[in-house]
C-alpha cells in the first residue's frame, strides 16, 4: 500500500467519523429568550408616537452581527437616547443610554412572547450622581400587530415612582 492509499484511507475514515457524530448530536434548542429575541428583530425600521403632544421618533437597527437590536429614540429638541436589546442566556437586557446621563440596565425574568409583552425591570443603573437622580426602572413592550407597539416605562425620581406610555405605529 502507497503512503498516498493510506493517507486518503485515513483521510475518508476522519471525514465518515466526523459525519457520524454530527449526525448523532442534536441541534440545541433555542431558549426563550433567543425566540423572543427573535421576534423583537421584527421591530427593525422606524416609528412614531406622540407623547404629551410631543412627536416622539424611534428607529430599531440590528448591530452586532445580528446579536443586538439598538432603539435610537428621538424629540424635537431633545438629545436622542439608546437602548441596546441583548440576549444573556435565559434573558434579554435592555441597557438604556439616557438623555438624564445615566444608564439603567433592565432585564427579564424568562420572557414570554412580544405579542404578550416582554417586561425588563431594573437589575442596576450606573452614571447616578445620588440616588435621588430621575433614571428609568424598567420597560414592558407589547407589539399588538406589525404595525402597532406599546412601550410603558416605569421610573424614580426624588423617591417617587411613575410611568410613562407611548404607543408607537410603524412608520410607512
Amino acid at each position: 500500500m502507497t503512503q498516498l492509499t493510506k493517507y486518503s484511507l485515513i483521510m475518508v475514515a476522519v471525514l465518515a467519523i466526523t459525519i457520524l457524530v454530527g449526525a448523532q448530536t442534536p441541534a440545541a434548542p433555542a431558549t426563550r429568550s433567543a425566540n423572543t429575541f427573535t421576534q423583537m428583530k421584527s421591530l427593525v425600521g422606524e416609528w412614531e408616537a406622540v407623547q404629551d403632544g410631543v412627536p416622539v421618533k424611534e428607529t430599531y437597527t440590528l448591530t452586532a452581527n445580528g446579536s443586538a437590536l439598538m432603539a435610537e429614540t428621538r424629540a424635537p429638541n431633545e438629545p436622542e437616547m439608546i437602548t441596546m436589546f441583548t440576549v444573556d442566556g435565559d434573558h434579554l437586557i435592555a441597557t438604556h443610554y439616557c438623555a438624564a446621563g445615566n444608564q439603567p440596565q433592565m432585564v427579564t425574568g424568562v420572557p414570554e412572547n412580544l405579542h404578550k409583552g416582554v417586561t425588563f425591570a431594573l437589575a442596576r443603573v450606573t452614571g447616578m450622581k445620588t440616588p435621588e437622580d430621575w433614571h428609568n426602572t424598567g420597560i414592558a413592550i407589547t407589539l399588538a400587530d406589525p404595525n402597532h407597539m406599546t412601550q410603558r416605562w416605569t421610573y424614580r425620581y426624588k423617591g417617587k415612582t411613575g410611568t410613562t406610555v407611548f404607543h408607537y405605529t410603524r412608520k410607512k
